[in-house]
């Protein structure tokens, strides 16, 4: 075993902690265009109309994720009635940066891993600004060795190019890594079809009837480092 790769949102950085971040998103959009709605709601709206767009982009070309994100609020604007702002993905960003948060065990168990002489890296369905800020923003972006994102790739996971692309930059084959994801779909298919090994964190357990597509499942990120030590051993 010579890398370990990770998945960003719901990895990394907690999905509840995405979802203030994107709340507060709303917030700032609504307030800036001067509309008195309920920001929830909106929220709420928003979050399915994006998820519904992202699901239909799994695997395809990629298109950047500022694209996906504002077509999405473009649609729930109009059903609401009010105007997006020139500067959104701006505030996205701001508000990213503001709110994301790391799981406890992350920085922990990155350092673990690169000290072990480990390649750590990321591989992520990203624009590169909005990664490069976020982690930047965490003050762990000097933590990783690579960061591949689908806008540099072409491509949105399960595809195959982000996770030979982020092998390329490690110099390491596919039998020689492993990657950590929160989405059993995505993440352990698209590692798995390549030759990597995959693990699935999942904290509540429940994602259990997707566990096949995996080869390993975690509740905390800290237990990736056992796996590793128990591969290389």
């Amino acid at each position: 075993m010579k890398a370990v790769f990770f998945d960003f949102v719901g990895t990394l950085i907690t999905k509840e902690g995405e979802n203030v971040t994107h709340l507060n998103l709303i917030r700032e959009v609504l307030r800036r265009a001067g509309a008195e709605l309920n920001a929830e709601e909106v929220w709420n709206a928003y979050e399915e109309e994006s998820s519904r767009l992202f699901s239909e982009l799994a695997g395809k070309e990629a298109k950047k994720i500022r694209e996906v994100d504002t077509e999405a609020l473009r649609r729930v604007a109009e059903r609401y009635g009010f105007t997006v702002p020139d500067d959104f993905w701006e505030i996205s960003l701001e508000m990213h940066a503001r709110y994301g948060k790391l799981f406890p065990d992350a920085v922990e168990t990155i350092k673990a891993l690169k000290k072990m002489g480990l390649h750590v890296g990321i591989i992520t369905d990203s624009d590169n600004d909005y990664i490069r800020a976020h982690l930047e923003a965490l003050g762990i972006y000097e933590l990783f060795d690579s960061i591949t994102t689908s806008e540099e790739a072409g491509y949105f996971k399960p595809h195959p190019r982000p996770f030979l692309l982020a092998l390329e930059k490690a110099g390491v084959k596919p039998e020689e890594a492993l990657y950590v994801g929160d989405n059993p779909a995505k993440d352990c298919v698209g590692a798995k079809n390549v030759g990597m090994l995959s693990v699935l964190l999942d904290p509540k357990g429940e994602k259990r009837e997707l566990w096949a597509n995996c080869d390993f499942v975690v509740s905390k990120l800290g237990e990736v480092v056992e796996i590793v030590k128990g591969l290389i051993e």
